[in-house]
C-alpha cells in the first residue's frame, strides 16, 4: 500500500487527517455525559441507558461493510466527505428528538450520527496507515489516536458545562439542553467537509487494485487468521473501554464509592480520556523502538489490575484507579488495528471494514455491563471488561510470533 504524493513530506496531510480523529473522538466521548443525562430525563434503568451505546456502535456493525465498498469504489477523499456530511445530520436529528421528548428518537439520531463516523474510520484508519512505512504505521495511528483523544478528553468538559450544566438549572434533567451543542457540532462538520471537498490529499494506489476486488467474496478475508483474531481483539477493546467510560459518572456519583456529583464526575471522565491522549501522543513515539506486541501485553495486564482495584476499593483509590485504565487503553485500538491490517495488501479496505464492523463490541459490552449493574451493583459490574483483556493479553502473545 503506497501512496502518489506531490510532496516528500506527509506530515501535512498526517496532521490534516488528524482533525477527523478528533471529531469523532469528541462524539464518541459525548456519549458518555449523553447517558446519564438522558437516564435522569427519561427516568431509566442502566440496560435502557446502555442502549444510547447500543444504537450508536450497533451502526459499526451495520455499515462498516458497505462502507468498505462504498470507498473502494468511490475513494478514500469521497468517503471522508460523505461521512462528514451523515455525520452532521445525526447531529441535527437531536434538535426534533429533544423538542418531541422522545427516548427512541434519540437513538435513531445517534444510529445516523455513527453511521458518519463509522464512514470515516474505514476511510480515514487505512489512509493514515498507508502515509508511510509499513513498519511505522503503529505510530502514524498512534499519533491520530492521540488527536482522538483530544476530542475525548474535550468532550466532557463540554458536555457539563453546555448539557449537564444547563440541565442543573431545573430540578430534572432537560432533553432540549442538548440542541444547541448538537446543531454547533452539525455546523463544524459542515465546513469541514468543505475543506477537504478542496483539499489536495495524496492519492493511494491501493483504491484502484480495490476496485478491481470488489467482485470477490468477502469470505475471502477469513483466510486472515490474524485479521480474524482482531477483529474479536477489537470487539472486547472498544466493548472495554466504552463500557468504563459509559459508566464513570454513575461510578464516582455512587456514594459507598465516591459520592460526586454529575458535573464533577464529568471533570474525572475528562481526565480518563485525557490519561488515553498522553499515553497515544507518547505511544506515537515510544513504539517506534518498542515491540508493539509486548506493549499490547502489558497494557492489558496494566488495565485488568486496576479494574480489580475498581471492584473493592473506595475514595480516592477507586477514582484515580478508573482514571488510570485510560492510560492503558492508549495505545491498544491504533496497535491491534496495525497488526489487524498487516500484510494484507489489496484486502487492505475490506480488511478495514472488517476491523470497524468489531467496534460493534461497544454496543454489546456496555449493555452487558448494564444487565450486571442492574442485577447486582455498579462496581461488582467492572467484572465485564475484565474478560476483555484477558483476551486481548492473548493475543498480543500470538501476534508476537509473527512479528
Amino acid at each position: 500500500m503506497t501512496t502518489q504524493s506531490t510532496s516528500p513530506s506527509i506530515r501535512t496531510p498526517l496532521v490534516t487527517m488528524s482533525a477527523l480523529f478528533f471529531f469523532w473522538g469528541f462524539l464518541t466521548s459525548l456519549n458518555d455525559v449523553l447517558i446519564p443525562h438522558l437516564k435522569s430525563a427519561f427516568s431509566l434503568n442502566y440496560t435502557q441507558a446502555m442502549l444510547v451505546q447500543l444504537a450508536f456502535f450497533g451502526a459499526y456493525f451495520l455499515i462498516s461493510l458497505p462502507a468498505g465498498k462504498i470507498i473502494a469504489r468511490i475513494g478514500f477523499k469521497r468517503g471522508i466527505i460523505a461521512g462528514l456530511l451523515v455525520t452532521a445530520l445525526g447531529c441535527v436529528l437531536f434538535y426534533p428528538a429533544a423538542a418531541f421528548k422522545t427516548y427512541s428518537f434519540f437513538l435513531a439520531g445517534l444510529f445516523v450520527l455513527a453511521s458518519g463516523i463509522t464512514i470515516l474510520q474505514v476511510s480515514a484508519n487505512p489512509y493514515v496507515a498507508a502515509l508511510g512505512n509499513e513498519k511505522t504505521a503503529s505510530s502514524r495511528l498512534n499519533f491520530c489516536q492521540g488527536m482522538n483523544s483530544v476530542g475525548h478528553t474535550a468532550a466532557p468538559f463540554f458536555g457539563a458545562l453546555f448539557i449537564v450544566g444547563a440541565a442543573a438549572e431545573g430540578s430534572t434533567a432537560n432533553p432540549e439542553s442538548v440542541q444547541v451543542p448538537y446543531l454547533s457540532i452539525a455546523l463544524a462538520l459542515c465546513v469541514v467537509a468543505l475543506f477537504f471537498k478542496f483539499y489536495p490529499l495524496p492519492k493511494l494506489t491501493v483504491e484502484a487494485h480495490d476496485a478491481n476486488q470488489q467482485s470477490q467474496p468477502l469470505s475471502r478475508l477469513f483466510h486472515h487468521r490474524h485479521l480474524v483474531l482482531g477483529a474479536v481483539a477489537i470487539f472486547l477493546y472498544v466493548g472495554a473501554e466504552v463500557s468504563v467510560g459509559s459508566f464513570i459518572i454513575s461510578f464516582l456519583a455512587d456514594d459507598t464509592v465516591a459520592g460526586l456529583s454529575h458535573s464533577e464526575a464529568a471533570g474525572y471522565l475528562g481526565l480518563y480520556w485525557g490519561s488515553a491522549m498522553v499515553g497515544r501522543f507518547a505511544g506515537s513515539f515510544a513504539m517506534r523502538f518498542i515491540n508493539a506486541s509486548s506493549a499490547l501485553m502489558f497494557n492489558a495486564f496494566a488495565a485488568i489490575a486496576l479494574l480489580i482495584t475498581v471492584m473493592f476499593a473506595s475514595g480516592n483509590v477507586a477514582v484515580w484507579a478508573v482514571v488510570l485504565i485510560g492510560l492503558c487503553n492508549s495505545i491498544m485500538f491504533p496497535t491491534l488495528f496495525s497488526l489487524g491490517i498487516r500484510g494484507l495488501g489489496t484486502d487492505t479496505a475490506q480488511g478495514a471494514g472488517l476491523l470497524c464492523l468489531a467496534i460493534v463490541g461497544g454496543a454489546i459490552v456496555p449493555l452487558l455491563q448494564g444487565v450486571v449493574a442492574d442485577m447486582t451493583a455498579v462496581q461488582f459490574s467492572f467484572v465485564v471488561p475484565v474478560a476483555g483483556y484477558l483476551y486481548i493479553a492473548w493475543y498480543a502473545k500470538q501476534s508476537a510470533h509473527h512479528e
